[in-house]
């Protein structure tokens, strides 16, 4: 059978336990459509980096799935009709990833990112930009003196 993988949001005002007993509920949808949920994941309450139906935050849940596409579509269906899930993604893979999912690790438990002096710019090292404030002696025409052109609100010769 396929495999795939789901998130979705719940609305923030869900108690832990209820936001739990939603990857149940679906996971049972699965299961007598002939699926089986691998493993599951509750990631918690999250901020959100915009509003979905006036809600900043929300219960993310991670399942990984293995399971006929006709199981899958029901869930999804499912899921758009419940009242307190927000959005669904689904994506199929080719095989589970072993571990927890990167949303579980502690920041120091992932991999390095590495040396990123690789990025462009100024390959790391910062240069002497030039200076443009002072006197402006680079320009004559915005020197202090400006004897050909009168000042704001002077009156005109």
């Amino acid at each position: 059978m396929p495999l795939y993988e789901h998130v979705f949001i719940s609305r923030q005002d869900l108690s832990s336990a209820q936001a739990e007993g939603l990857v149940e509920h679906f996971s049972t949808v699965l299961a007598d459509n002939g699926g089986k949920v691998v493993e599951n994941e509750y990631w918690g309450v999250k901020t959100m980096a915009y509003k979905i139906n006036k809600n900043r935050k929300g219960h993310y849940a991670f399942l990984k799935t293995d399971a006929p596409a006709a199981a899958v579509q029901e869930m999804e269906r499912l899921m758009g009709l419940h009242e307190d899930v927000m959005r669904i993604l689904t994506i199929k893979v080719d095989k589970h990833s072993e571990g927890v999912s990167v949303q579980m690790q502690k920041r120091d438990e992932r991999e390095d990112r590495g040396d990123r002096g690789d990025r462009g710019g100024f390959g790391g090292e910062r240069r002497e930009r030039p200076s443009f404030g002072g006197d402006r002696g680079d320009r004559p025409d915005r020197g202090a003196d400006r004897g050909d052109r009168p000042s704001f609100g002077a009156p005109r010769r």
